[in-house]
């Protein structure tokens, strides 16, 4: 069965009444039918934290370089709803830690965030200008446990604060499989789980990474196809278990394992 995002103090929105579909964006049509055609549901109160969430993306987005995207309905499907499939893969259980590497916009820390808010994430962005955002918007947004953090994955991964810590450590789109390993796997705690989000080319970049997770600690869990709605895509998500303590040496220095892959 595929998990609910309803969160018990919000009720589904009711949108087989047409005067509540009526009242909505085409932003949030957008948002509503793509998770009902991916066997998701939002609730109502999740809908406007998203909407929210969406005011905060298009007021910041060109100062803080966010997104490139600019049709609303786009950012329903390739930015919200793709930063929900993982729930379809793997659930968020409360009081588990959750990391998300190169945070950008909130995607898909945030939007997690309000999805399971009886979590902790941690929000980690390099550019301090997304930083800066991702600040803001943790005030703003009605979310309860999230930090943001100005620091390069690598520089986390050998900070006693979060090394080997978290239940789950997610990226979308930051680099290839085998380098994305090195920024990953250091931060996640033996028996929890990394999950990558690769697009369709993602068996090419699992092939050049058993090296990385042999390195690393990790080891290979399932992978999991799925097509965007609105023809906006195909996604993979890539799982990777965190099977045994990470080598004290990874992970290497900032920009090393992107100019030296272990591959």
């Amino acid at each position: 069965m595929k998990p609910n995002l309803g969160v018990p103090q919000g009720s589904p929105l009711p949108a087989s009444y047409p005067q509540a579909v009526n009242a909505l964006s085409s932003w949030q049509r957008a948002l509503l039918s793509g998770a009902a055609e991916l066997g998701l549901s939002i609730s109502a109160a999740q809908l406007a934290a998203y909407t929210q969430h969406l005011d905060l993306l298009l007021s910041h987005k060109v100062r803080a370089g966010l997104t490139a995207i600019t049709e609303p309905e786009a950012i329903a499907i390739k930015h919200f709803l793709d930063s929900l499939t993982c729930l379809l893969v793997r659930d968020i259980g409360p009081g588990e830690r959750v990391a998300d590497i190169g945070s950008g916009g909130g995607f898909p820390g945030l939007v997690l965030a309000i999805a399971r808010p009886a979590a902790s994430y941690v929000l980690m962005e390099s550019v301090r200008k997304r930083a800066a955002f991702l600040e803001l918007a943790a005030q703003e947004l009605p979310v309860r446990d999230v930090t943001v953090l100005t620091s390069r994955a690598e520089q986390a991964g050998q900070d006693p604060a979060h090394r080997e810590s978290y239940d789950l450590v997610l990226s979308r789109a930051v680099a290839s499989l085998p380098v994305l390993l090195e920024y990953c796997l250091p931060l996640v705690r033996v028996g929890g789980q990394t999950i990558a989000y690769k697009g369709p080319d993602a068996e090419e970049e699992i092939g050049r990474s058993q090296s990385a997770l042999t390195a690393l600690g990790g080891r290979l869990g399932a992978t999991h196809r799925l097509s965007l709605p609105l023809q906006m895509g195909d996604r993979v998500l890539v799982v990777v278990e965190k099977a045994a303590p990470t080598p004290p040496s990874y992970p290497r220095r900032p920009d090393l394992p992107a100019k030296r892959p272990l591959t």
